[in-house]
């Protein structure tokens, strides 16, 4: 970890510790990411358990795959909109 730090200090990236309130917000969209997708597991297990038909299943992975990809891009957009609120507060 210390090499690391210290490469980034060479290269000039500003390293901040997160506050109390930042670690709680970004667990709580981490907690809701995975209780979505957990929710999204679920339903897609039970779709496809019932459909038969190839190319309904295909459909359906993809829309799964669709569905995961879209709850991993809000939670990394809420993780993102925390760390700029906070710094945008330590600045202004």
């Amino acid at each position: 970890m210390e090499k690391l730090a210290k490469q980034d200090e060479s290269e000039g990236i500003e390293s901040r510790s997160l506050t109390e309130d930042q670690k709680d917000a970004i667990a709580e969209a981490r907690r809701d990411c995975e209780a979505r997708t957990a929710e999204c597991r679920i339903l897609h297990e039970a779709s496809s358990s019932s459909t038969l038909e190839p190319d309904a299943r295909r459909e359906l992975e993809s829309n799964y795959q669709r569905d995961l990809a879209r709850l991993v891009n809000d939670r990394d957009r809420k993780v993102q909109k925390i760390l700029q609120r906070d710094n945008m507060n330590d600045t202004g």
